[in-house]
């Protein structure tokens, strides 16, 4: 039969295609497909896992999953909960194996929702998926598989990715152009390959193990639970499932077994006499398997996750490594939901391009730190056994916090369930992560005292919502709807009364973030929605440290901030990990409990930047700052007027790049009046504006470039002059000249000293001054 292919023009146009409809791949999807975006998904299996595969739901992915709207649906499978992990070792007396110890799967260190992993088939959680996305009207095209593509952004900028397409048998083809292109087709993914990226393997395999899924009887007392198992005869993991499942790891062969090799298999025959004598004195019979595989250890981290941010990657397809720590799901679901915001932010026209390079510098270090921990636990856990005295003296440590002398796998154990949990990641600074290098410089950004860290989680608190004395959890209240979350902690109401109406006046500054990415069909939207009543690209919510009955919404909280009526809770559920505070949300977040301060959360729930609650303009400029740094748009030109007295005499000059050549003048004279002047020009010669001063770029052949945006102020006897060059047009070398003199109380030459240029020379001399 001859090959059928589908080329309409229009209909095969797509904003990304998704190749492979696993745990990655369907988060991806299902995020974009909430946002409205058109997806083609396929997949080159005739239908969702039907067994085996990944089970375990770390709590970080729970919190997610509840985030979403999909926890509910999962739960309704019953899968099994791991609260604790039993220790079983080599019997201090005569044979076989005992119970050494036990460790709390998610320790109470850790400030979780739900303090245990979740088991279940990977089959139903692949499905809860799917219906989600039939919601939204997408479906995966099965058994369709990816033959080949190009990427070319300058011959079509808006559809640059060509990507063909065709069935499993060779019949039908499809050839289709997107704006991206995403492979998370597992290991041995086509996109990957395609692009020449490598995979780099830490070490050279050293185990080989076997993994079963079935139903057992056993008189071994803690098949319930996650166990580890070291025997004189190899080493099991125990993993509970749903339905009276149960699935064991069990070590098969090692590098220094005299017949060992890395491709050694087993049948599942021998892998249950390897169980049956590992677990003695305990008895253990198979009422049925439902699944089994063999399956060596290593651990290997793909080179790059993108070429040029139009085709990605991500799961399986750019790191892999045991299954044994549970991390392979959730790695994958944070790798697409990280990816997901992103291209939203960027294709709805809030951030610049450049922020999708992030994706691959937060994911592939997390992927990092993943496989080096994967590594030591995999060789430890694969280690023969040491003695049961050995193993119940570090248990016993748990209480005294002491790691010396610990058994080197529950130490690494115990040293790991931070990261394990989910709860662990840490993104690195970057223009989304503030830091001291970030452009955002205002001095109310990153406030004393402070205990939230940029990159990581934000806090869980309980807090009560005013509306309707709901007790609610803070962090969960805004759904994962692709927004930044703007958490105004207000403080005592008497206290910052006159910050929060500045803040609120502030925002609806014709320069600021809140004011440039209004949404255009405001005017119709529902009274009813709480999360975007005003733009997609941000939502408010306000926190009062007050009790709700002495919280009035219409006295406390302003009309711009009150429009969030849904989103204003009141600080006042006590906290055991803050037994004295009296506001436990302000105080776990480090925030002082009268003034307040405010957090910007990213889209995906991690700290981007705190700043101050303070009166005058001081922390929508922070905010200003902080968005601009990756906005499409540039927010707050018109910088923070100086307030203090200056007694001294003097003119400075204050340079900067971001987003553009910033330069400040500071004159220092008296006068009774103030100006303030917007005049950016693109003419080819200078023009003058009376009684005012100008600054015009140059190249190094005096042709003139652009004429600034120039904001001057004057407050008490202080003139500031601020003047504002566009991104990209700064040549090398270049100089700054002054071409107007001023007439009136400030004289050219009071600002500047010389009477031909400002500043000349290379752009690296002018950063220097």
């Amino acid at each position: 039969m001859s090959l059928q292919s589908q080329s309409s023009p229009e209909a095969q146009k797509y904003d990304i295609v998704i190749v492979g409809a696993g745990p990655v791949g369907l988060m991806l999807s299902t995020c974009l497909a909430r946002w409205g975006y058109k997806i083609k998904h396929i997949d080159n299996r005739p239908e969702p896992t039907q067994t085996g595969r990944a089970d375990g739901i770390q709590p970080r992915s729970l919190d997610l999953l509840r985030n979403m709207g999909l926890k509910s649906p999962l739960m309704a499978h019953k899968p099994a909960r791991v609260y604790e992990v039993a220790f079983w070792d080599p019997a201090k007396e005569g044979t076989g194996i005992a119970r050494t110890g036990t460790w709390a799967s998610c320790p109470s260190f850790i400030d979780a929702r739900y303090p245990f992993t979740t088991l279940l088939h990977q089959g139903h959680i692949e499905r809860v998926f799917l219906a989600d996305l039939a919601k939204h009207n997408v479906e995966v095209q099965r058994p369709w598989t990816i033959k080949g593509f190009t990427s070319n952004e300058a011959e079509n900028p808006e559809y640059p990715v060509e990507v063909q397409l065709e069935h499993v048998d060779g019949k039908a083809s499809e050839t289709l152009r997107a704006k991206y292109l995403f492979g998370g087709e597992g290991a041995r993914s086509f996109v990957r390959e395609q692009l020449n990226i490598g995979i780099k393997h830490k070490d050279p395999i050293e185990h080989v193990w076997g993994v079963m899924d079935g139903v057992v009887q056993t008189d071994f007392p803690d098949i319930q639970m996650k166990c580890t198992i070291h025997s004189e005869h190899g080493s099991i993991m125990v993993i509970p499932r749903e339905d009276n499942m149960v699935r064991l790891y069990i070590q098969i062969a090692s590098s220094t077994d005299p017949d060992w090799h890395p491709r050694k298999t087993a049948t599942a025959e021998d892998v249950q006499a390897s169980a049956q004598r590992i677990l003695q004195p305990y008895t253990i019979s198979w009422e049925r398997v439902e699944w089994y595989s063999v399956y060596p250890i290593g651990q290997g981290l793909g080179d790059r996750y993108t070429l040029d941010c139009r085709v990605f990657l991500g799961g399986d397809a750019v790191h892999t490594h045991s299954p044994k720590a549970g991390q392979g799901m959730n790695t994958a679901f944070l790798d697409a939901q990280n990816l997901a915001w992103k291209i939203h932010l960027v294709e709805a026209g809030f951030a610049d391009r450049s922020v999708l390079q992030t994706y691959e510098q937060e994911r592939r270090q997390v992927a990092e730190s993943l496989l080096d921990f994967d590594n030591r636990y995999a060789k430890l856990f694969s280690q023969r056994p040491t003695a049961a005295s050995e193993a119940e003296a570090a248990l016993k440590k748990k209480d005294t916090g002491s790691s010396e002398g610990e058994n080197a796998f529950i130490k690494a154990f115990k040293e790991a369930c931070e990261f394990t949990s989910g709860y662990g990641v840490a993104y690195q600074p970057n223009v989304l992560n503030w830091s001291p290098s970030h452009p955002a410089r205002s001095p109310v950004i990153n406030p004393t005292g402070s205990t939230l860290r940029t990159g990581r989680l934000l806090i869980n608190a309980n807090v009560t919502r005013v509306v309707d004395a709901n007790v609610v959890h803070l962090e969960q209240e805004v759904p994962m709807n692709g927004s930044f979350r703007i958490f105004v902690f207000a403080g005592k109401p008497s206290v910052t009364a006159g910050a929060l109406t500045d803040f609120a006046n502030k925002l609806q500054s014709k320069d600021s973030f809140y004011m440039a990415y209004q949404r255009p069909d405001q005017d119709q939207v529902s009274y009813h929605e709480q999360h975007n009543p005003h733009s997609l690209f941000f939502t408010f919510c306000t926190i009062f440290s007050e009790r709700r009955s002495n919280i009035e919404i219409s006295r406390h909280v302003p009309s711009l901030l009150a429009r969030y009526r849904a989103h204003i809770y009141a600080d006042d559920q006590w906290d055991r990990r803050m037994p004295d505070a009296k506001a436990a949300a302000h105080a776990k977040a480090g925030l002082d409990e009268e003034k307040g301060g405010v957090v910007v959360v990213r889209p995906d729930g991690y700290v981007g930047m705190v700043a101050q609650l303070v009166e005058g303009s001081g922390t929508v400029d922070a905010l200003n700052e902080y968005f601009g740094a990756f906005t499409t748009k540039k927010l707050g030109q018109k910088l923070r007027r100086d307030r203090r007295r200056i007694e001294d005499r003097h003119t400075s000059v204050e340079v900067k790049y971001d987003r553009g050549l910033s330069i400040r003048v500071h004159a220092n004279h008296t006068a009774k009046h103030r100006k303030e002047v917007n005049k950016p020009r693109r003419d080819t010669e200078p023009i003058s504006v009376p009684d005012f001063p100008f600054l015009a770029l140059f190249n190094n052949r005096n042709s003139f470039i652009d004429q600034a945006n120039v904001f001057t102020s004057l407050h008490l006897n202080t003139l500031t002059l601020d003047f504002h060059f566009p991104l990209l047009w700064l040549p090398q070398p270049f100089q700054i000249s002054r071409f107007v003199k001023t007439t009136g109380p400030f004289s050219s030459n009071a600002l500047f000293s010389s009477s031909s240029s400002v500043l000349r020379g290379t752009y690296d001399e002018l950063l220097s001054r």
